[in-house]
């Protein structure tokens, strides 16, 4: 059905994880689900995997707030090793805060291509990942 092999989710909360998880293998939005509880664990599978782009997300479904590392701490680091990703990465930072300050400084960051407020309805996950291949 599409292009996309793996999308990666980084979020602290299992439910959201579990849900998402079923709706990407339900609707098959991709071949294979990576889940991290925060930041500092993606950071580390991506730098391990940076020369193996077959391994590596093609979409990241970020959370703004977790412990260890939140999402804008993510994007500051990832930001860094960018230049080495051996392919493109879309990151969608989808999170419950409606706070405008939130929404903005995530606009601001290039990087980001959206942000999606919590709960993300499986039409629309399906809806944005059709959109990317």
């Amino acid at each position: 059905m599409n292009n996309i092999q793996n999308i990666c989710i980084i979020d602290d909360d299992s439910i959201y994880q579990y849900a998402v998880t079923a709706t990407i293998k339900a609707y098959k939005l991709a071949d294979q689900v990576l889940v991290f509880s925060d930041g500092e664990e993606a950071l580390d599978f991506i730098r391990d995997n940076i020369d193996s782009s077959e391994n590596l997300p093609d979409v990241i479904l970020l959370d703004l707030n977790m412990p260890v590392m939140d999402g804008f701490q993510f994007m500051d680091e990832y930001k860094l090793i960018k230049p080495k990703v051996g392919k493109k990465i879309s990151v969608y930072m989808v999170s419950s805060s409606v706070d405008p300050q939130d929404v903005e400084k995530a606009k601001q960051i290039s990087e980001i291509s959206d942000y999606i407020i919590k709960p993300i309805k499986p039409k629309e996950l399906a809806s944005i990942l059709s959109a990317i291949v």
